[in-house]
């Protein structure tokens, strides 16, 4: 199949862009890649081997924008739609797999005008507005906080560096977008009972 991955911004997206191509590349698929030339795109995908093509369009984000710059980022990612429509069609691209993200946008939109089947991948428990907006048109979304929860790839370096721990002497608790505050809340409830096993 011809396949391509979108999606990006931030690395909580392309972490799983780059899990899925692994994947991918190891079924003898080397997908392309669509995302922005804004964010960390560029920095995680440019060098990263396994990819047939990787594009960097200028995209933006629509939800932090007021008024006319709403209006202009959104008519942007429009006018990018039908460039990566060309691009699309120029793969003869079979699916698109969307991680999220701002970056997605253009790709995502233009499946859907083609007509080609979209994928979701969803890893935040609070679903983004794109793929809100998108998820009645996809084929299918993959999340890990509702169920059904269908099997995705996880990266080979999970793997490589999992190991049963005899002992925890330190929790490190991470998070940002729209889940932050619940984990933030967790590990203020976690802590009194952690200091007490002495972690």
């Amino acid at each position: 199949m011809n396949i391509a991955i979108t999606g990006g911004g931030t690395g909580g997206h392309l972490a799983i862009a780059r899990a899925i191509k692994e994947e991918l590349v190891k079924r003898g698929i080397a997908p392309i890649f669509v995302g922005s030339s804004s964010g960390q795109d560029r920095s995680w995908i440019e060098e990263d081997g396994g990819w047939s093509e990787r594009y960097f369009l200028p995209s933006s984000g629509v939800v932090d924008k007021r008024g006319v710059q709403k209006l202009h980022a959104a008519l942007n990612i429009l006018k990018l739609a039908a460039k990566t429509a060309k691009i699309l069609r120029r793969h003869h691209i079979e699916a698109v797999v969307s991680v999220g993200g701002y970056s997605a946008a253009p790709a995502a939109f233009a499946a859907v005008i083609l007509g080609i089947p979209l994928f979701i991948h969803e890893q935040n428990a609070v679903t983004g507005r794109l793929n809100r907006l998108l998820r009645p048109v996809s084929k299918e979304l993959f999340c890990s906080f509702a169920p059904p929860y269908p099997p995705y790839p996880v990266h080979s370096s999970f793997f490589a560096k999992r190991r049963i721990r005899k002992e925890i002497k330190t929790v490190l608790f991470l998070g940002g977008s729209q889940g932050a505050k619940q984990i933030n809340d967790i590990a203020m409830e976690l802590a009194p009972t952690l200091h007490a096993k002495d972690i």
